[in-house]
């Protein structure tokens, strides 16, 4: 495949008119490819998206790993796909078996094709995968190769399919800033679903600020009437406005529950050289190693001391952070694009005739 430009199609089960992780990282990777000197184009269900993204129509919103998820159900979906995708080389299908979008795009004849895992799934789930792994094996037979954003991802799928490659998310390293922040700042990045821990970081913070009242917590991404001294909520922030807060911490405090299969939020504090407080999940245990501070989900005491001797102590603050930086070199978006590729060309050469 070196020097020569792929027709790649990268296909989202989910709507690219709302934000949501994998609508993130389909529409980097699609900048990505395209850096690279290649030919992608994106697809997924919505009537608004992304200019120049190929929309499959109206989605509904359905419940799906403690979330609100919105995808096509339209069945017809398989038609319009093959229409605008069998002359493409490559077709990448995020999570592939997400009805509808991810079983019809794997039936597209013609191209070689990638399937990538994203999600944590719920118990049920992965019970539904063993118990219907002759199904599921069906489904995704038609796979050249298989793909997991990380170990967590993989497990789920790992009695349906014998092989398979962890191909990380990725971030813009560049667009980060490497330099450590306020020590007595700390961020939060997510929405307020029960399983991001907001509830549990807040509880933990009321201890937190009693003890230490000149620290500042800054919410990005949830708003709550509730007032808490040192506590600011900033509510749904742009990319710009993200990045320079977390610049301007010293701490990124992830106290996610569970249900996460990677930590992209947790990268990017990584990438800020934020030192990372996050929850012992083995998503955020894989993707921090041992340049982070674990607490065990769900305890807002537990996680108040350790937030506490973090802010205690700016010299920890400056080494976590200096070495998260230096790992999240491994999530930088040219290592995953060239990944991909990777998997692209052994998806090529076993579709070759």
């Amino acid at each position: 495949m070196a020097g020569a430009t792929v027709r790649i199609a990268i296909v989202c089960p989910y709507d690219l008119g709302r934000f949501g992780g994998v609508q993130d990282q389909t529409i980097r990777l699609r900048r990505w490819l395209r850096e690279a000197g290649h030919d992608p184009v994106l697809v997924g269900p919505g009537e608004e998206g992304p200019p120049g993204a190929i929309l499959l129509g109206k989605t509904t919103t359905v419940p799906a790993n403690r979330a609100a998820t919105p995808i096509g159900v339209d069945v017809r979906m398989l038609g319009v796909l093959q229409g605008h995708l069998g002359d493409c080389d490559v077709l990448h299908v995020h999570e592939p078996m997400m009805p509808v979008v991810g079983p019809a795009a794997l039936q597209v004849e013609g191209p070689a094709k990638v399937a990538t895992f994203h999600a944590d799934p719920p118990r049920w789930a992965r019970r539904a995968y063993r118990s219907m792994a002759p199904i599921a094996r069906a489904i995704l037979k038609p796979a050249h190769v298989v793909t997991a954003v990380s170990p967590v991802a993989a497990s789920a799928i790992d009695k349906v399919v014998t092989e398979y490659r962890i191909v990380p998310n990725g971030i813009d390293l560049d667009a980060y800033t490497p330099e450590v922040g306020d020590p007595s700042r700390v961020v939060f990045l997510g929405r307020d679903d029960p399983r991001k821990g907001l509830s549990v970081l807040l509880k933990a913070w009321r201890r937190v600020a009693r003890r230490r009242p000149g620290a500042e917590l800054v919410v990005m991404g949830a708003r709550r009437r509730e007032g808490i001294d040192g506590v600011r909520f900033l509510g749904r922030v742009s990319e710009e406005r993200k990045r320079a807060e977390l610049a301007a911490a010293g701490v990124l405090v992830a106290p996610n529950t569970g249900g996460e299969s990677f930590g992209l939020v947790v990268v990017e504090g990584m990438a800020s050289a934020c030192a990372v407080v996050a929850s012992s999940i083995p998503a955020f245990v894989h993707v921090l190693g041992d340049t982070g501070i674990f607490v065990g989900p769900g305890d807002p005491i537990a996680l108040a001391e350790r937030l506490i001797g973090l802010l205690d102590n700016p010299t920890a603050i400056r080494v976590l952070g200096t070495a998260a930086r230096e790992r999240a070199r491994r999530f930088d978006g040219s290592v995953v694009a060239t990944a991909y590729l990777e998997a692209y060309e052994a998806a090529l050469a076993a579709n070759a005739p």
